[in-house]
């Protein structure tokens, strides 16, 4: 079981009679094969493993891949896909599509590295980036895609980051055919309300749900106390003149901690101060937020062109400019990836900031087991970055409330709607640490008294 590489394949039978009107591989010619999600394993040495490691179908046989959201657990082995053969079709929405066309170079430099370091070939071609992006289809949220005469596809909004999606599949979609059933792909579930996005939409009309449970056994503190704690958080930074260091992916985290960071200073909670975004990749995503205001809230909307934008706000594109930050008096902010401290400009800052009692680091996402900010958030005394050994004295927090992933509550809440036209049968409990997808079975077999599984690795069901 594991929270990342998401990666699920629907083989579905070709009926004889429709099989001219499909477009069914010619690898393989008696069923329709769709992918859901094709992510990049993460966490740990093992997970780069597994991510070179041969797929466990034959990519050249898979008709189409749907993408949930542009998240690399989930997009990060599309090229990888591309490369050992798939050609076929990608469907995600307009700003997945564009967040991935500016995510994939920037993994694809990480692995790279990774590859030179450990010594062998990299995961994927730039080349391989460019050929999978001419394959992606656009769609809006509610527009079915009908894949054959009795399959069809369709995007939710999952509330999640921005573009997210919920995505259903229903087969015997024809009229002459029995009822439709329905199986639902969450991806990953918002943590609604969220700051900028609108609500994540809820079903009830399942035959079968997939469910992420990242956060399955865990409630986030309510969306008030993530600001009162973030905000005491500045506070401290700001009385003690020390460093507040934002551990931020650049999807969603980065943009969700500026529209906080604009809101406290325009009420006038804190004064203006020094925010650094040391992440070029998060500039970069911003600019595709700041695309697509429709997708925000109306909250967010009313900020205008200046929601990700205020006095004091610096963009570090260059190595150059990310060391002046040290330069820079204190109190400061700064918002660098990697998300989980795994690597990137952030480390550089938690070598120089990690052992001052002045500063704080704030954890605003999921940290996997095994990763440096994991380690961190459990409150070990010291960690090794750079080959050093550095005394971890600075104020932690973690605020689980600014997660984007929906917490066991909300996550609970989700399967039984989707369950009230009394139709579930299954529901299959995916992305989650062991003890995590398991608590959420369990609870979600209390709840609704309907099968809950934990599937393995390569585990098959017939639906």
């Amino acid at each position: 079981m594991s929270v990342t590489g998401a990666n699920y394949l629907l083989d579905v039978p070709v009926p004889k009679l429709n099989r001219n009107a499909l477009s069914a591989s010619p690898n393989n010619p008696d069923s329709l094969r769709v992918l859901v999600d094709c992510g990049l394993f993460q966490g740990s040495k093992y997970a780069e493993e597994l991510n070179y490691s041969d797929f466990k179908y034959d990519p050249k046989s898979i008709d189409c891949v749907f993408l949930t959201h542009s998240h690399t657990d989930h997009i990060g082995r599309l090229p990888k896909l591309y490369k050992d053969g798939f050609r076929g079709k990608v469907y995600a929405t307009k700003p997945t599509r564009d967040l991935m066309a500016r995510a994939f170079p920037d993994n694809w430099k990480l692995t790279a590295e990774e590859a030179e370091k450990d010594g062998h070939e990299p995961l994927y071609e730039i080349k391989d980036i460019e050929a999978a992006m001419e394959l992606v289809e656009s769609v809006d949220y509610h527009q079915k895609i009908k894949i054959s005469d009795d399959i069809a596809a369709t995007f939710f909004n999952a509330g999640h980051i921005l573009g997210s999606a919920i995505l259903c599949f229903e087969w015997n979609s024809r009229s002459d055919l029995p009822e439709a059933k329905k199986i639902y792909f969450t991806g990953d579930l918002g943590n609604s309300p969220s700051l900028l996005l609108p609500d994540k939409e809820f079903v009830e009309d399942a035959d079968y749900v997939v469910v992420e449970s990242a956060y399955g056994s865990r409630v986030h503190e309510d969306v008030d106390q993530r600001s009162q704690i973030f905000r005491e958080v500045v506070e401290h930074i700001i009385h003690s003149k020390g460093t507040l260091m934002i551990p931020s992916f650049a999807i969603e985290r980065t943009q969700e901690m500026l529209f906080e960071i604009n809101r406290l200073l325009d009420t006038g909670v804190i004064s203006q101060l020094p925010v650094f975004i040391d992440s070029p990749l998060a500039v970069k995503m911003t600019e595709v937020y700041s695309k697509y205001p429709s997708y925000l809230k109306k909250e967010a909307q009313k900020f205008g062109g200046n929601i990700f934008s205020f006095p004091g706000l610096r963009h570090t594109e260059t190595a150059a400019d990310s060391k002046k930050i040290n330069d820079a008096p204190s109190p400061k902010i700064i918002i660098a990836g990697s998300g989980m401290s795994n690597g990137g400009r952030i480390l550089h800052h938690e070598r120089r900031y990690l052992s001052d009692p002045n500063s704080a680091i704030v954890f605003v996402g999921y940290q996997a087991e095994g990763s440096l900010g994991r380690k961190i958030l459990d409150g070990v005394s010291e960690v090794k970055i750079f080959g050093e050994d550095i005394p971890v004295r600075c104020l932690v927090k973690g605020i689980g409330g600014y997660s984007a992933h929906a917490d066991q509550l909300a996550l609970t809440e989700w399967v039984c709607k989707a369950g009230e036209a009394k139709k579930l049968k299954k529901v299959f409990v995916v992305q989650g640490e062991e003890s995590s997808a398991g608590v959420l079975a369990e609870v979600i077999k209390r709840r609704i008294h309907v099968k809950a599984v934990v599937p393995k690795p390569e585990e098959e069901f017939v639906l």
